[in-house]
């Protein structure tokens, strides 16, 4: 996956199991495209956890996947942007903040510079 801009911005969540099909049709239909126009935003990639296998000193362990399950990694060109009022307003359209953001929980927020 190549990265192109300076910044990510990842917004990490779960949601309740009850609204899991709600949250994924209003994160790819409706969020994650309003926010895509706002300047200083290049890419979006929404990524699930799952537990996995790895081989670590010849022995196989389990990893479960650890809280949150859901991610979107936002490729952006710095920290400015998440505070534009043109993302203020993106966060705010459609059916996330009313019917999706009140079933979130363990929500988590990380910004990186890509070096």
């Amino acid at each position: 996956m190549p990265i192109n801009s300076k910044y990510l911005f990842v917004a990490s969540m779960d949601v309740a199991p009850d609204k899991e099909t709600l949250f994924n049709e209003v994160y790819d239909v409706e969020h994650v495209p309003n926010l895509s126009k706002v300047p200083g935003v290049h890419a979006v990639t929404r990524i699930e956890g799952e537990p996995f296998v790895i081989s670590i000193g010849g022995e196989e362990k389990r990893i479960e996947q650890a809280s949150p399950r859901y991610s979107a990694v936002y490729e952006i060109d710095g920290p400015h942007v998440l505070v534009s009022s043109e993302w203020a307003k993106a966060s705010e359209v459609g059916r996330w903040p009313s019917e999706v953001r009140p079933f979130t929980r363990n929500r988590r927020h990380a910004l990186y510079k890509l070096r």
